[in-house]
């Protein structure tokens, strides 16, 4: 549901064809992927490019299976152009960047890190819309989806993530994380330490077993900065770093950091930037 709305939207933005799949029902991977590779079967096209979500992932995957085509996925950088582009994807923990490229001009499938790529403008033209998916088949469907609480800004979303390590010292610790990121408009996430002492839920883990972001802004407020926690947050255009430990690996990566109590810092920091967009 949405793909209408989506199509449209998208047909402003210089396409020759928007293809719009909308079976009336959530995602479903076996269907989506046979109406999309018939099409692409049909239109002849060079590349899919999809983005590196949960969605992204499996479809892409299900598409190369079936078109016998090249795939690379988490891409964070693209060179060259046709047969010759050569895609950037991170490795081990982000510790290690390996150049790929497709062999042969077949077919080619990329799934793109969000946000690591600049939009383009609305161009003004008006693509046709076709629409895909009527009567498809799907052997399983999503059935449900639960609403996040009221409030809630998407880790993926965000412009701006403040998060909490173990220097917190509790659950109750993150109230200090949760009324600052309330207080700027920011996404609240936590390091793996903290949700698996059960201090915070699964949701709001950033890292290489989490959630892989790339905010304009990124505060880390007592995270140490284990490698884990740094391959999912390092790519942020602005890093922040609060620890009272003033050799914290953290700070290694920050682009700004402060050695301080992140209880007494957090208060002052959330009163100076009030002060600075009044």
């Amino acid at each position: 549901p949405g793909a209408a709305d989506a199509a449209g939207q998208l047909a402003g933005y210089g396409l020759g064809k928007v293809l719009a799949v909308d079976c009336g029902c959530e995602y479903s991977g076996d269907g989506f992927a046979a109406a999309v590779s018939d099409a692409v079967s049909a239109g002849g096209y060079e590349f899919v490019i999809l983005m590196q979500t949960s969605f992204g992932r499996d479809l892409g995957a299900r598409l190369a299976a079936r078109l016998d085509a090249g795939w690379i996925n988490d891409v964070i950088a693209l060179e060259g152009s046709g047969s010759d582009v050569v895609a950037s994807k991170p490795l081990y923990a982000g510790k290690v960047i390996s150049k790929l490229k497709f062999n042969g001009s077949g077919l080619k499938v990329l799934s793109l890190r969000p946000r690591n790529f600049e939009a383009v403008q609305a161009s003004g033209a008006s693509a046709a819309v076709e629409q895909l998916g009527s009567g498809m088949q799907c052997k399983a469907r999503c059935t449900t989806l639960e609403a996040k609480e009221a409030g809630f800004i998407d880790l993926k979303d965000a412009d701006i993530i403040v998060s909490g390590g173990r220097g917190i010292g509790g659950a109750e610790g993150y109230e200090a994380i949760r009324n600052f990121a309330n207080e700027i408009g920011a996404a609240m996430g936590a390091s793996r330490a903290i949700v698996d002492a059960g201090w915070i839920d699964h949701s709001y883990q950033v890292g290489q077993t989490g959630k892989v972001v790339n905010p304009q802004l990124y505060i880390a407020a007592g995270i140490s900065g284990a490698i884990q926690h740094l391959a999912g947050m390092q790519t942020s255009k602005v890093i922040v770093a609060i620890n009272n430990n003033e050799s914290a690996p953290i700070f290694k990566v920050a682009d700004y950091g402060i050695v301080g109590d992140l209880f007494e810092v957090l208060p002052e920091l959330g009163r100076q930037i009030k002060a600075a967009r009044q």
